[in-house]
């Protein structure tokens, strides 16, 4: 049984990531879309400030004083003394959505402090949800997930992203790539790193690993994977994940290989040296699952 507050908490998140979707969805192939760059090949849509917006309406209607770490910024000035916080990606994949690409989900997790306690993913085009509560396992359209139990890298399914926010680290990322490649079976890049985690946690890709994400962007697939009984760490082997961003995931004995092929070539320090951390990167800490 999880706890009472974490079921507010999860029905709240499922409420606010399906408002979010419904947005996005109705801006889907919309050739009138808003569009500006945030960055080189950074993006943002009307859409997303939509989607943001629905999300933040229904947070708010059930909990008014909680933190909000935001895409886009909204809420920002929100609960400043509370010890919850919402991360929030109101569109996870912003590029493959301008592209016509189906591949794209909306993002909500919530944590106190220094733990996530629930964590959705929603994937609107597929009409996939992917929920999870601390101590409460990982659920994917309602019926439970589970991380692979694949017993290493030869042969493994994997997912990663092109760090193209930190170009000054591509030279690590392709040396890990090209390692990894020479094992896997395949490695794909689909464009959402949300949903590349949930599918970690269902157990449909062995493993993942991305350089440089935001808060946003797992914040809840993090926690799917731990739910589902994977292993989520930093470069280091460690649970820094929330302030560089580094991520390697997946079931344990796939991680823990996917994690010594990318120690041969990189660490957080290295990474830091290569690319260093902008301000947004350094919220609390995430701990390991019990």
């Amino acid at each position: 049984m999880i706890p009472m507050m974490h079921e507010e908490l999860l029905a709240t998140a499922i409420a606010a990531a399906r408002a979010g979707s419904a947005v996005v969805s109705r801006y889907f192939r919309d050739a009138g879309l808003e569009v500006r760059s945030k960055g080189e090949n950074d993006f943002v849509t009307q859409a997303d400030k939509e989607s943001e917006a629905a999300i933040l309406a229904v947070l708010r209607q059930s909990f008014p004083d909680h933190r909000i770490l935001a895409e886009e910024g909204g809420g920002a000035d929100a609960g400043q003394g509370s010890e919850y916080e919402w991360l929030i990606d109101p569109l996870d994949g912003t590029t493959n959505f301008l592209q016509g690409l189906p591949v794209y989900s909306v993002s909500v997790a919530c944590r106190r402090g220094d733990e996530l306690l629930v964590g959705v993913v929603q994937d609107p085009e597929g009409d996939n949800l992917f929920t999870a509560a601390a101590g409460g396992g990982a659920f994917w359209n309602g019926r439970p997930m589970a991380a692979s139990g694949r017993d290493g890298l030869k042969g493994a399914f994997l997912a990663t992203g092109y760090p193209f926010r930190a170009h000054a680290t591509l030279d690590r990322y392709l040396q890990i790539f090209r390692d990894v490649f020479l094992d896997a079976k395949a490695i794909r890049r689909c464009g959402s790193a949300a949903l590349d985690l949930a599918y970690t946690a269902a157990g449909v890709y062995d493993g993942f690993f991305e350089f440089r994400l935001s808060p946003w962007d797992i914040g809840a697939g993090i926690l799917l994977v731990r739910e589902a009984g994977g292993v989520a760490t930093d470069l280091d082997g460690g649970e820094r994940l929330f302030r560089g961003g580094n991520v390697v995931a997946g079931g344990g004995a796939v991680q823990r290989e996917l994690l010594a092929a990318v120690m041969r070539h990189a660490s957080e320090a290295s990474i830091d040296d290569l690319a260093p951390l902008a301000p947004i990167a350094a919220p609390a800490e995430v701990p390991a699952a019990p």
